[in-house]
């Protein structure tokens, strides 16, 4: 796609907001440039899978955050019954003293309790709220809110006429990037009918990831693929977000936080995605030229994580076949995660939590806040004893490495798949 270059003049720089799984990843997203970031508790979160933060991790996040200057948001979005109220409002006085910048949320119920119990933090409505036309905005608005989550069926052309019908003052956040959702702004009821894990409390079981055949009703166990096609097909699976080429035209339609999905993505995936958007919108707004001449930089950097593929979703047009996964539910993997750099030696050793396994003489790249890259090679290991080894094939055993050239404390390492 041609992008129309023009000058930007006062242009307000969007906010990157980066998920967070656990308090290391959360340390990665904001080392690589995020300007917030979302995460969840242990309770009241849609993300029950992911690791999740306790009151004392929520309290080093906040902390973190601050003193970099970056913004932290707490989700307690899920779809609230009768029997979770009391522990929401007990979630909500730790909120209170814990003091995070804004709470996620998308039950009305909830919201109330919000404004009861920790006036002071402000509000942003989840996309579960189904925030797709400018009266609904308007209804949070007169409601005290300042920010919503747009509903991701929303082209690019819907989401520039309720910015040119809501206050200045109101702020437009949306997903650029992460996963899809095969139901509508993430409603969905497949999970809790095929497994009783219910998607709006947080257990989703992605089933819309499965792969599907058709059964007759007077032929029990008789399979017949829903497409001709011995491997079966994915018939809800869908490609991955992502508008790393577009930002020109987010800019335009008055969005003020880009989001990224994936509160359940490894450091690697944080890293890559937050560092290739933070190095894009920069390069946008200080010289729309600079931009369009790097776009294959972002293209390449971004396909280094983990993915299914890339779609632009529902900002240009309804999405078509071509936007579907039929024959696979597998991710393209063009790297793999080795581990983060927790300590940097004088004598130019490392040490890290072992990912994923490498050996002696591979190839491996240190990846650097700044969008900077480095290749080397590993030229020994040593394992928790401080024997040397060859290769560390046990995931999780902390290991001290030396390579050709000295890393920085937070770095990533990855190694490229052959």
């Amino acid at each position: 796609m041609q992008i129309r270059l023009h000058q930007v003049v006062d242009m307000k720089k969007p906010e990157l907001l980066i998920p967070a799984g656990s308090l290391d990843v959360l340390k990665t997203a904001v080392l690589f440039g995020a300007d917030a970031v979302y995460i969840g508790g242990e309770l009241f979160s849609l993300r029950a899978k992911a690791k999740n933060f306790s009151d004392e991790d929520m309290v080093e996040a906040v902390r973190f955050c601050h003193e970099n200057g970056c913004r932290l948001y707490v989700t307690a979005n899920i779809t609230a019954h009768n029997y979770h109220l009391e522990g929401v409002r007990a979630y909500f006085e730790r909120l209170k003293e814990i003091g995070p910048d804004a709470l996620i949320i998308s039950d009305p119920g909830v919201f109330r309790y919000a404004r009861e119990i920790c006036p002071e933090i402000p509000v942003h409505i989840s996309t579960q709220a189904n925030n797709v036309n400018y009266e609904t905005f308007l209804f949070w608005y007169d409601l005290g809110v300042r920010r919503v989550v747009c509903g991701r069926e929303l082209s690019l052309k819907e989401i520039s006429e309720i910015r040119s019908r809501i206050p200045e003052d109101m702020e437009i956040e949306t997903f650029v990037h992460g996963a899809m959702c095969i139901s509508y702004s993430g409603r969905c009821l497949l999970s809790n009918y095929m497994t009783g894990r219910d998607a709006n409390l947080g257990a989703c079981t992605h089933p819309c990831r499965w792969k599907y055949y058709l059964m007759e009703e007077t032929r029990p166990n008789e399979y017949f693929p829903v497409e001709e096609n011995e491997d079966g097909t994915y018939i809800f699976n869908s490609k991955d977000l992502c508008m790393i080429e577009h930002i020109p035209e987010l800019c335009a339609a008055g969005i003020d936080s880009f989001k990224v999905e994936g509160r359940m993505k490894t450091a690697l995936y944080v890293a890559t995605v937050a560092g290739t958007y933070r190095k894009a919108i920069d390069d946008y707004i200080s010289d729309p030229a600079l931009y369009e001449k790097n776009l294959p930089l972002y293209r390449a950097e971004i396909e280094k994580c983990t993915y299914r593929s890339y779609t632009t979703g529902f900002f240009f047009e309804k999405p078509g076949p071509d936007a579907q996964i039929y024959d696979s539910q597998v991710y393209e993997r063009n790297y793999t995660y080795l581990g983060t750099i927790e300590e940097v030696r004088p004598d130019g050793t490392f040490v890290f939590e072992q990912k994923n396994k490498f050996q002696t003489g591979d190839i491996i790249e240190f990846l650097t806040p700044g969008f900077t890259f480095t290749e080397t090679v590993v030229r020994h290991m040593y394992g928790e004893d401080g024997t040397e080894v060859s290769s560390c094939p046990h995931p999780k055993e902390m290991i001290t490495a030396k390579a050709d050239r000295v890393p920085k404390a937070g770095d990533i390492i990855r190694m490229k798949e052959e």
